[in-house]
């Protein structure tokens, strides 16, 4: 298996980042396998959505209509206000996901694309690994 690690700033705000492009880098040339993406972090997880047409605003949209950040609504107090509700984003956002590569290209949809959910604004820099294994 293979690992590298990618930092990435997600800055102030909850966020959706796009990783496809680093992703599709990291396997090209490599034939068959699986692509292992990790964020090592109890705030941040990883999803396959649509981009640039919505949809990730829809995401967060949707995890802050779920998941609100009212004060006093979560047990988990410290930080930002209504950052409790980002220690259950991973729960509902997974903090990892697996990726068929064929041929060196990911196997992914028409409209598919890997990106980081990121809504604690307390956290600014996430790490995030890609592993290949290959078939």
């Amino acid at each position: 298996m293979d690992t590298i690690e990618r930092t990435i700033h997600t800055g102030d705000r909850p966020t959706v980042v796009d990783l496809s492009d680093e992703a599709a880098a990291f396997v090209r040339g490599r034939g068959d396998g699986l692509l292992s993406v990790f964020v090592p972090h109890a705030t941040a997880g990883l999803a396959i959505v649509e981009v640039g047409a919505g949809s990730d605003g829809d995401l967060l949209t949707a995890l802050d209509a779920l998941l609100p950040a009212e004060e006093g609504r979560w047990a988990h107090r410290h930080g930002s206000r209504g950052h409790g509700r980002d220690h259950v984003v991973p729960a509902i956002v997974a903090p990892s996901l697996t990726v068929p590569v064929l041929d060196g290209a990911l196997a992914l949809g028409t409209w598919q694309s890997i990106v980081l959910v990121d809504t604690n604004v307390d956290n600014h820099t996430r790490t995030v690994r890609l592993s290949f294994l290959a078939g």
